[in-house]
């Protein structure tokens, strides 16, 4: 037996000898283990594109959900737990109605993910309780212009022009670092993300299986509809 070993690999609130929470790091393992999902800005929006991996053909595809909307200028897609992202969405909503009702004006996209991350971050410093274990790609439009965040089971949030989060974060990325430009139209911005998606799962891309949210300063969040969304996901696979 080695308890005093194990103490620090199963406290949120301990450090191990070289400072890392054991806690965290196996939360973004889970993030992981998740589904791919990308994001990239275009001239006047941010595109979410999203691989449900359907692992039978007895799952109804519009019952599993990856992309959410939060507020009218706001959406995300998640990688990692899923049920732990609705519990998160659902909070972000409620900041958001709360922000509208005391301000009368929409919250700032920043300000959102702040509160969000603020919020994961406290369940790295206390007993009882366990880290998030997803990662949300934040997706939003306001008098700042397009805005796309990625956030971290620790609370830690970045902003990105194109970033990707699960396990093909590393080859979307690549894919991004290599053929992202700026000031794309929305139709060039989805093509892309799709190709970055497939080149993440290792040309495994489901057409059937993919999800694409926008939102954009002349619409609001919206998420395709399947046949828009397996029309673009045909299209950038075929121009491979």
């Amino acid at each position: 037996m080695q308890p005093t070993n194990m103490a620090y690999d199963r406290a949120i609130t301990v450090f191990s000898p070289d400072g890392r929470l054991f806690q965290v790091e196996y939360a973004r393992e889970a993030v992981k283990r998740g589904t791919t999902t990308v994001g990239l800005k275009y001239k006047t929006g941010v595109v979410l594109i999203v691989d449900k991996r359907i692992t039978s053909h007895l799952i109804e595809p519009g019952s599993i959900e990856k992309i959410f909307k939060i507020d009218e200028h706001v959406g995300c897609a998640t990688s990692g737990l899923v049920a732990d992202a609705r519990a998160l969405i659902d909070r972000a909503r409620v900041d958001a109605q709360i922000n509208e009702i005391t301000y009368n004006e929409k919250i700032q996209v920043k300000a959102l993910v702040k509160k969000i991350c603020d919020f994961k971050q406290t369940y790295t410093q206390y007993g009882g309780v366990r880290p998030f274990g997803t990662a949300l790609l934040v997706a939003g439009y306001d008098e700042t212009g397009p805005r796309l965040f990625s956030t971290d089971p620790s609370g830690a949030l970045m902003e990105y022009k194109a970033s990707s989060e699960g396990s093909g974060r590393n080859g979307a990325m690549s894919y991004f670092e290599a053929h992202y430009k700026e000031n794309l139209t929305k139709d060039e911005a989805i093509l892309l993300g799709v190709k970055a998606l497939h080149q993440a799962t290792e040309e495994k891309l489901n057409p059937e299986a993919t999800e694409i949210g926008l939102v954009d300063r002349d619409f609001s969040f919206y998420i395709l509809p399947q046949d828009e969304s397996k029309a673009y996901v045909e299209k950038a696979i075929g121009g491979n």
